[in-house]
């Protein structure tokens, strides 16, 4: 068996700690998590959309316990996955219990009353509540991310703690904010100033990355539901060097070199933006345009709809159509060059909306 080729779009290390992700424990859904690709350069860094990620920050349900000498070995399911936390058995405890019991019983008298030797206990008792978790309890983790000799991916917990939520108000609070984060910056390529920039940030996936965050970031502020290339070559200019970012017509001629980079970035960053499913073409045709996927409210309106009348028939009705079966009728009743991750993004932002609900990672019915 071949090992995998390294990422080609992976930034080079000397430009990580740039990005402020890098240092923050990353609020990451455990599936991305499992997901996320590890660095080439330097073992135990991952990616998640260009950002590279070291330590993470989990909140899920105990579904499996297991108990060592050293450490506890939890499975932690946040709705999306389950990934094992090992979380470490503090070493004070022996060494509390020892001197809990070699201290002397005359000291509660010496207070009137306050036994501190028996507070101390409930001290000890609270503490240990909170770290040994039994499953269907909720655990918050902190660690760093890695891969074990079985090539299952964990989390090596630094911090980690039981969370008291009768009533849910915790874990409604942190699905509400993960959308916000991965909207606001997990989502979105780092953008770094031109005076942080060295020879190996020009490199051609480092500039890929940075012209499809400039085109992401346009197409969402402006709303924009479909556009031609050239509508946003302009985006593109500030990228290339040798390009005045405003031409006149009494200024010398562009060279011809940066034009074809010009160009070239631009078929290559639309490209990209395919791949990820966040444009596509619905007709194929010697002046293209593109459909911004999150706003071509057609799509979404024909995708919720098949998914409605197909769950009713009584192949689909226990788990729901499959995300093949919805690609196939969407291509044969709305476009046949859409492609299966342009309906992943649709099912995703159907879901986040709440039309739709998934059963399983791939069978979806409408609420």
């Amino acid at each position: 068996m071949q090992a995998e080729p390294c990422d080609q779009e992976e930034p080079p290390s000397v430009l990580w700690g740039l990005d402020p992700i890098f240092s923050a424990h990353a609020r990451l859904y455990v599936r991305d998590i499992l997901q996320m690709k590890e660095s080439c350069q330097v073992p135990g860094i991952y990616f998640y959309r260009f950002h590279p990620i070291f330590t993470v920050d989990v909140l899920g349900t105990v579904v499996y316990r297991r108990e060592r000498d050293d450490f506890f070995c939890y499975g932690v399911d946040d709705g999306t996955g389950v990934i094992n936390c090992l979380c470490w058995k503090d070493e004070q405890w022996k060494q509390q219990n020892e001197h809990v019991k070699s201290a002397p019983r005359s000291l509660a008298s010496s207070h009137g009353g306050f036994n501190p030797v028996e507070q101390l206990k409930k001290l000890q008792q609270a503490q240990r509540s909170r770290s040994q978790l039994e499953i269907g309890d909720v655990l918050r983790v902190r660690g760093p991310v890695q891969t074990s000799v079985q090539g299952q991916r964990e989390i090596m917990a630094s911090t980690y703690y039981k969370v008291e939520d009768p009533v849910m108000a915790v874990q409604i609070s942190w699905m509400l904010e993960l959308p916000q984060l991965y909207r606001k910056f997990y989502d979105r390529c780092f953008q770094m100033q031109e005076s942080d920039l060295t020879d190996s940030a020009q490199s051609a996936p480092a500039l890929l990355g940075r012209a499809s965050g400039l085109l992401k970031d346009f197409l969402r502020e402006k709303a924009v539901e479909r556009f031609r290339p050239y509508d946003l070559l302009q985006k593109l200019v500030p990228l290339i060097p040798d390009i005045p970012p405003e031409p006149s017509t009494q200024q010398e001629p562009t060279p011809q070199s940066s034009s074809k980079q010009l160009h070239q970035l631009l078929r290559e960053t639309l490209q990209l933006l395919q791949d990820e499913g966040l444009v596509f073409r619905k007709v194929i045709s010697q002046d293209p345009v593109y459909q911004v996927t999150e706003l071509d409210k057609e799509l979404h309106r024909v995708t919720r709809d098949i998914i409605r009348e197909d769950s009713k028939r009584e192949k689909y009705a226990e788990k729901g159509c499959h995300v093949l079966h919805v690609l196939s009728a969407v291509r044969q009743r709305y476009c046949p060059n859409v492609s299966k991750v342009v309906i992943e993004v649709v099912l995703k932002i159907l879901e986040c909306n709440s039309e739709i609900i998934s059963t399983t990672d791939s069978h979806y019915i409408v609420l």
